[in-house]
C-alpha cells in the first residue's frame, strides 16, 4: 500500500532535492575567485569541485542506506541541519587546504538529496513512477543549475564567501519547514545499518540492469561535468567574462532541466531504453555543437547565444538519460529503493568527480578542444555500453525481495 500523500508532497520533494543538491554546485562558477583569494592557479582550485563530488559519493555510500533503516523525516531534518553547519565552515575556510577539506564534508552531507528522491515512487502507483521521478528530478536539476546562477551573481556583491553563508542560512531555515510539511516515513521493513550496507554488494551482484545503469550514468555525468567544471575558465580566457556570467548559464540550462518531467512520462509510455537512446544522441549533438561554436569567427554576442543553445541541448540530453536510468532501477526491488539509489548514485557521482578532474587536466593542457574531445569520448563509451546492454527489462516490482540481506 502506498503511504498517504498530500498533493504538495511531490513538488515539495523537488524543492528539498533542489536545496540539498545545490550545495555541491555553488563552487563551480567561483573557482577563479577562490584561486585569487588563495593565490592558486586553475589546476589547483579545480580540485575544490572534485573534492565536493568525492564527498558526495562518500555520503551516498555511507548515509543514503539509512533511508531504508531509519524514519526518513527525522533523518532528513538532522542532515539538512548538518549541511548548514558544513556550508558555514566552507564560507569561513582560512586556506585552500581547509576549503577542500570542508568541501568534502559538505558534499558528503548533501547526499541527503538521495534520501529524499526515492520517496517519490513510494507515493504513486508503479505505472506513474516515471512521472513522479520526473517531477522531483525537475526540482533537483533546477537546484543543480540555478545554484551556479545564485553563486555567480551573489559573489559579485561581497565575494565568494557570502554565497556559502547565505546557503547555510537557507538550509537551516529549511529544517522546520521540512518537519512541518512531510509526514513520518518509517522504513518498509526492520533492517539494521550493517544489513543494509552488506546488501549493497548483493544488489550489485544480482541486478545486471543496475550495473548497466551505473556504468551508463557515470559516463554520462562525467561528460556533463566536463562542461560545467571548465565553463568559468572558458568564459574568462576567451571572453574576459566573470563568475556572474558563468552562473547565468545555469538559468539557461534550467530550460533544459524542465524536460525531466516530460522524460519521465516518455519512460512510462515508451520504456526507459527508448529515452536513453534519444538522450544519448542529444547529448552527443550538444558537444559537437559546442566544440564547433567556439571556433566560429563571429561576434561575442553570437558566441554567447550559441553557447546558450548548446547548454540547453546538453542539459536536455543529460536529464533524459538520468530520469530514464532512475525510472528503471527503482522498479527492481521496491523495498530497497534507498539502497538501489545508493549504489547507482555512488557510481554516478564518482563519474562526476572523474569528469571534473579529467576536464581540469584537459583544460590545462589542451583548452576547450581537449575538454570537448574528452566529453565526446565519454559519451561514445556510454553509447557502446548502452548498445550492448539488456534489451528486455523486468516489469516494476517483479524482482523478488531475497536480495535485501547479504
Amino acid at each position: 500500500m502506498k503511504p498517504s500523500a498530500k498533493p504538495t508532497n511531490l513538488p515539495f520533494l523537488g524543492l528539498a532535492c533542489a536545496v540539498g543538491v545545490s550545495t555541491i554546485y555553488y563552487n563551480q562558477p567561483l573557482l577563479l575567485e577562490m584561486g585569487q583569494s588563495y593565490h592558486a592557479h586553475p589546476g589547483e582550485t579545480g580540485f575544490v569541485a572534485v573534492a565536493t563530488q568525492i564527498g558526495y559519493a562518500v555520503g551516498l555510500l555511507c548515509f543514503v542506506p539509512l533511508g531504508d533503516v531509519l524514519e526518513r523525516r527525522a533523518l532528513m531534518v538532522r542532515m539538512y541541519g548538518a549541511v548548514a553547519v558544513a556550508l558555514l565552515l566552507v564560507g569561513l575556510a582560512p586556506s585552500l587546504f581547509w576549503l577542500i577539506a570542508f568541501s568534502v564534508i559538505a558534499g558528503a552531507l548533501a547526499s541527503v538529496t538521495h534520501i529524499v528522491l526515492p520517496i517519490a515512487p513510494d507515493l504513486v502507483e508503479d505505472n506513474q513512477r516515471g512521472r513522479a521521478i520526473g517531477i522531483v528530478m525537475t526540482g533537483l536539476l533546477l537546484g543543480i543549475l540555478l545554484a551556479r546562477t545564485f553563486a555567480g551573481w551573489v559573489s559579485r556583491i561581497h565575494g565568494w564567501r557570502l554565497v556559502f553563508l547565505i546557503a547555510a542560512a537557507v538550509n537551516l531555515a529549511f529544517v522546520p519547514l521540512l518537519w512541518k510539511v512531510m509526514p513520518k516515513l518509517p522504513p518498509k521493513q526492520p533492517l539494521t545499518y550493517g544489513e543494509a550496507m552488506s546488501s549493497l554488494w548483493t544488489l550489485w551482484r544480482t541486478q545486471p540492469l543496475l550495473r548497466e545503469s551505473c556504468v551508463l550514468g557515470a559516463l554520462v555525468f562525467a561528460s556533463f561535468s566536463c562542461f560545467w567544471t571548465t565553463l568559468a575558465f572558458l568564459l574568462d580566457s576567451h571572453y574576459g567574462l566573470g563568475p556572474g556570467v558563468a552562473g547565468t548559464f545555469g538559468v539557461v540550462g534550467a530550460a533544459g532541466a524542465l524536460t525531466a518531467s516530460i522524460a519521465g512520462r516518455f519512460a512510462d509510455k515508451h520504456g526507459p531504453r527508448w529515452v536513453l537512446t534519444l538522450g544519448g544522441a542529444v547529448l552527443a549533438a550538444s558537444y559537437l555543437f559546442l566544440w564547433g561554436e567556439e571556433k566560429a569567427n563571429v561576434s561575442l554576442g553570437l558566441h554567447l547565444a550559441a553557447l546558450a543553445v548548446g547548454v540547453i541541448v546538453l542539459d536536455v540530453g543529460a536529464q533524459m538519460m538520468q530520469v530514464a536510468n532512475q525510472t528503471r532501477i527503482f522498479g527492481l526491488v521496491p523495498s530497497a529503493r534507498s539502497r538501489l539509489n545508493t549504489v547507482y548514485m555512488t557510481v554516478y557521482f564518482s563519474g562526476a568527480a572523474a569528469g571534473s578532474a579529467l576536464s581540469t587536466v584537459a583544460w590545462v593542457h589542451w583548452k576547450w578542444n581537449g575538454v570537448c574531445g574528452l566529453a565526446l569520448t565519454l559519451i561514445a563509451l556510454a553509447g557502446l555500453r548502452h548498445a550492448t546492454g539488456r534489451r528486455g527489462e523486468r516489469a516494476p516490482g517483479a524482482q523478488t525481495e531475497t536480495v535485501l540481506h547479504a
